[in-house]
């Protein structure tokens, strides 16, 4: 029983030597600050960051393909880069207006639309051959 006294005395001690050193408040139990309102703070903090992680986790996921690993966001896109008309394949961003638009690249826009829009939008497509 003097052995515990004496563990007891020494934790006592250091605790003292603690508090007069960095300030009371670094001994006191952190359950003695706490509030139902801080512990309601805490959660909503919690929940926030957890939809922050998953947000960078879905931002960052990776997918095996073909040997290779692709962001899932480059997958999910439904950007049109081909071209209906002429099936050719553009990283120009003056295409992606008139794809949006006319639904076909810049060079087939000046080649079938200019001055023919009514038409082209009633549904005329050149064929395969022109």
């Amino acid at each position: 029983m003097s052995s515990s006294k004496k563990d007891l005395n020494y934790i006592a001690k250091i605790e003292q030597a603690i508090a007069e050193k960095y300030g009371a408040e670094t001994v006191q139990n952190p359950k003695s600050g706490w509030s139902p309102q801080k512990e309601e703070e805490y959660r909503e903090q919690v929940k926030k960051l957890q939809e922050k992680i998953n947000l960078l986790e879905e931002k960052t996921e990776k997918i095996e393909l073909s040997g290779f690993l692709v962001s899932k966001r480059l997958l999910n896109r439904d950007n049109k880069r081909t071209c209906p008309i002429c099936e050719t394949y553009s990283f120009k961003s003056e295409d992606d207006v008139y794809m949006k638009k006319y639904e076909c690249c810049y060079k087939c826009y000046i080649s079938h639309v200019v001055d023919r829009e009514e038409r082209w939008e009633g549904g005329w497509r050149p064929k395969k051959s022109e």
